[in-house]
């Protein structure tokens, strides 16, 4: 006999807040989504918190540096803190750590200067 899946649908729906962070004097809102588009129609993927994309809408602190996610690429100054560190912003000796997955880069060459 076939069983039907009679769980909750997920309490996080596409669209809906996920959180608030205050960096830096700067407020990100975080929604549940999709980074992908396929991800959208498959029924194993369940809406997660999106973060913000720094590379395409850069947004920098009161200093001129970057705001970062911990997962983007790295920029060409990346630095690891470890050998064998993948080159993304969160393994990089710049990254000044934040709230959650979002931090500051403290490299020199990426401050904004006004």
């Amino acid at each position: 006999m076939l069983k039907h899946n009679t769980s909750p649908p997920p309490s996080n729906r596409e669209g809906q807040l996920y959180k608030q962070l205050d960096i830096s004097g700067r407020t990100f809102a975080i929604y549940y989504g999709y980074y992908e588009d396929a991800d959208r129609y498959s029924r194993y993927n369940d809406p997660m918190p999106i973060y913000p994309d720094f590379r395409a809408d850069p947004v920098h602190d009161g200093a001129g540096r970057p705001f970062v996610t911990y997962m983007q690429d790295a920029c060409p100054h990346f630095s690891p803190r470890r050998r064998s560190s993948e080159p993304d912003c969160g393994a990089c000796r710049h990254l000044e750590k934040g709230a959650e997955l979002i931090g500051i880069c403290t490299c020199p060459h990426n401050r904004k200067n006004e």
